[in-house]
């Protein structure tokens, strides 16, 4: 869609076409009734959208497709009588293959003859490129919504297993507008049956919207699943990484072991904690995003009971919702972990700090004495350094006076030495004082 014109308006915000389109990016497909879906999705990790455009090629009259007409994400191809439509989420890509079936199309044993053939043939789905997570056989008659034995019917289809199903959805006067009837066994063939039975009024548009509702949900709910083993694997690891935790919280309380080792081991365990925290996040938070979509879709169809037979939905829920607990406990005991591993990595490093500092303090009282004694020390060293001066210059002058004495001159060298001697003395001192101050100063 090209820019809209903004004569009568402020300049737009640059996404606001495509946020404002975002509701129309992947609409449901329209169809009439009777007609058979075909419904595959597979895990789409390191499949690029240049192998599922050269799978799509091999569609007939669509060769000339290129990666461009996949850059939305979503494309409808019109193949003949039937349709196909492609569509590319973050984790998985979904193909829903769409035919008509005749119109006087009856269950019973005819069906399972008419869901047998593929429109695009078993080799096109077999070389879709992925790995399956979902396949659905979804057959919608428009007739059968009031034939008391719709479900015994339903079952030469469904082959073996408890069917449910239920009503779903309220129109005008309070009535359903399909039924619902599958037993949600993989068959041999690999799919998963679900007969829908509508009225004969049910329009184009409803039948496309009760179609993506049911595999949306279908898919959804097996995405939601894809932590459950995770789950169940990280729950032993959780329990020895906890008995560590436990181990080294009492070795710490009893103080019996190095500080150095305790970290060492608490260094270790958070590395495991944290390296199955940044491996398994993801795959737990989006596990919680595909349930709230599953429990939506759920809430939508607004599914009623059939006399005798378990709902769809309550089916579901039966061990959707445990499993989902089971995940989501998971979750929690592993960020619960990596916050008590913390914790007491903590506490060691206060002890730690603690200790250090006592023996930081220890260094600094033994620093003190150390640094009185040399200031005593240096006070003698000065104290002897005055009077070596004092004796040196004084000597000095002794010999001066004898020199002078022989040269003729009427003096005696021990007077002049000995009265000299007082004032060498302060004079010695003197000098080493300002040598002290002026050596403070440049500090």
């Amino acid at each position: 869609m090209s820019e809209p014109s903004n004569f009568y308006l402020p300049t737009s915000e640059p996404q606001r076409v495509v946020l404002h389109n975002e509701i129309h990016s992947r609409p449901s497909a329209t169809f009439k009734l009777p007609a058979l879906i075909v419904y595959v999705a597979v895990l789409n990790a390191r499949i690029s959208i240049s192998d599922e455009c050269r799978h799509l090629r091999t569609l007939k009259d669509h060769q000339d497709l290129t990666a461009e007409h996949l850059s939305g994400n979503f494309l409808q191809l019109q193949c003949g009588h039937f349709k196909v439509i492609w569509e590319r989420h973050t984790e998985f890509t979904c193909y829903t293959i769409i035919q008509p079936l005749p119109a006087d199309a009856r269950w019973g044993s005819q069906l399972p003859e008419l869901a047998s053939q593929v429109a695009t043939g078993v080799d096109w789905l077999r070389n879709i490129p992925g790995k399956t997570i979902t396949a659905i056989q979804l057959a919608m008659l428009n007739e059968g919504m009031n034939d008391p034995d719709a479900i015994f019917k339903a079952k030469q289809w469904l082959g073996e297993g408890t069917v449910i199903g239920g009503t779903l959805g309220r129109t005008t006067g309070d009535q359903p507008h399909s039924h619902l009837i599958t037993n949600l066994r993989i068959g041999d063939d690999g799919f998963t049956r679900i007969l829908v039975l509508t009225s004969p009024l049910t329009s184009e548009n409803r039948a496309g919207r009760v179609a993506q509702r049911l595999l949306e949900l279908e898919t959804y709910r097996i995405l939601s699943l894809l932590s459950l083993p995770i789950a169940k694997e990280l729950g032993s690891k959780l329990f020895d990484a906890q008995s560590q935790l436990v181990d080294i919280t009492a070795r710490i309380q009893a103080n019996t072991d190095s500080d150095e080792s305790l970290l060492n081991n608490l260094a270790q365990l958070a590395a495991q904690v944290e390296s199955a925290t940044a491996e398994h996040s993801y795959r737990f938070s989006a596990a919680r995003a595909y349930d709230a979509i599953v429990r939506e879709r759920m809430s939508q169809m607004r599914e009623k009971p059939f006399a005798g037979i378990q709902t769809f939905c309550e089916y579901l829920q039966r061990r959707l919702a445990p499993a989902i607990a089971t995940v989501n406990a998971t979750s929690e005991r592993l960020e619960a972990l990596a916050e008590r591993v913390a914790r007491a990595s903590a506490l060691l490093r206060t002890r730690v700090e603690i200790a250090t500092e006592a023996h930081n303090q220890q260094l600094l009282e033994k620093l003190t004495r150390g640094q009185a004694l040399q200031l005593r020390l240096q006070s003698t060293v000065e104290g002897l350094s005055v009077a070596a001066i004092t004796y040196y210059v004084v000597s000095l002058i002794f010999y001066l006076g004898k020199a002078m004495k022989a040269s003729g001159i009427d003096l005696n060298p021990e007077m002049l030495a000995g009265f000299s001697a007082p004032f060498v003395l302060v004079l010695s001192w003197r000098m080493i004082q300002k040598i002290h101050r002026s050596i403070r100063g440049q500090g």
